[in-house]
């Protein structure tokens, strides 16, 4: 499978933003791809968060949802993009990555669950964390996608959880706050999920000066398929899931896991982990 990783400099100009993921959908869709993934707000973005999160907020069949399908549907590509969705709090909407198929529909959404409370910086007093839920899958193409945000990637729970739901791809939408150290960190527990649970991840982050840029594609081994530096851009990179198998074959972790059986118990399985016949 084909997908393409979008890099764009967003804005709180949402007309602006939007028509930059028209533009950058096509250029997939040209491309060959079959999915196209966005950042974390990819709709609407500013330096840091504050009240005007909220008054962007829309229900997801709002006019931005709206135009997100009808972009996903005249190019005939799933696409997955980060919004501001409203929730029962009108101070503190979702951050919500949503997830359309080729056809328009709306397949999947992703409240994110862990909030950036950290680095000086309080995502909670302006956004709603969703409530601890079963891990939003989706399927493209035949293949599983399994979507998380952000700072999702320091939780390696989250990405296990997607990986027993069946995920093949970790879709991760970023708006990665930079800060010493933090490209090295991007790249190093992207690499780990992906290693961690022998899938695919493909990472979209903000370009600069939001945030650090160098969206990627890992493969389960820990090998970058693809990664952009920091200006905006787009990153097309095609997934074998033979890869997958090999890895799993390999390196038959999730088989022999003993955390949750307790110390003495036996191996905890993971279904979608057993690699197919040789």
């Amino acid at each position: 499978m084909r997908v393409a990783v979008a890099q764009p400099a967003s804005t709180d100009d949402v007309a602006a933003n939007l028509a930059a993921i028209d533009r950058m959908t096509a250029e997939a869709a040209g491309s060959g791809a079959e999915l196209v993934l966005f950042p974390e707000y990819a709709t609407y973005e500013k330096k840091r968060l504050d009240e005007t999160f909220a008054r962007a907020a829309q229900p997801l069949d709002g006019s931005v949802g709206t135009r997100l399908a009808s972009i996903a549907r005249s190019q005939g590509i799933a696409l997955v993009a980060g919004v501001v969705e409203a929730s029962p709090d009108p101070a503190r909407p979702y951050n919500t990555l949503a997830a359309f198929s080729a056809d328009g529909s709306l397949a999947a959404a992703y409240r994110k669950i862990h909030l950036f409370d950290a680095q000086g910086q309080r995502e909670s007093d302006f956004i709603s964390p969703a409530p601890v839920a079963d891990p939003v899958t989706f399927e493209a193409s035949g293949v599983t996608f399994g979507l998380l945000t952000c700072y999702d990637l320091r939780f390696p729970e989250l990405a296990g959880a997607l990986a027993d739901a069946g995920a093949e791809v970790l879709a991760l939408g970023a708006s990665w706050v930079p800060g010493e150290l933090k490209t090295e960190q991007w790249r190093t527990l992207a690499a780990a999920r992906a290693i961690d649970n022998a899938v695919f991840l493909a990472g979209a982050c903000q370009a600069p000066p939001v945030s650090i840029g160098n969206s990627l594609v890992v493969d389960p081994q820990g090998g970058v398929l693809g990664q952009l530096e920091t200006a905006p851009g787009l990153l097309v990179a095609d997934l074998d899931p033979a890869r997958i198998d090999r890895a799993r074959r390999e390196f038959p972790i999730a088989g022999q896991r003993r955390v949750g059986a307790g110390l003495g118990g036996d191996p905890v399985s993971r279904s979608a982990a057993q690699p197919s016949p040789a």
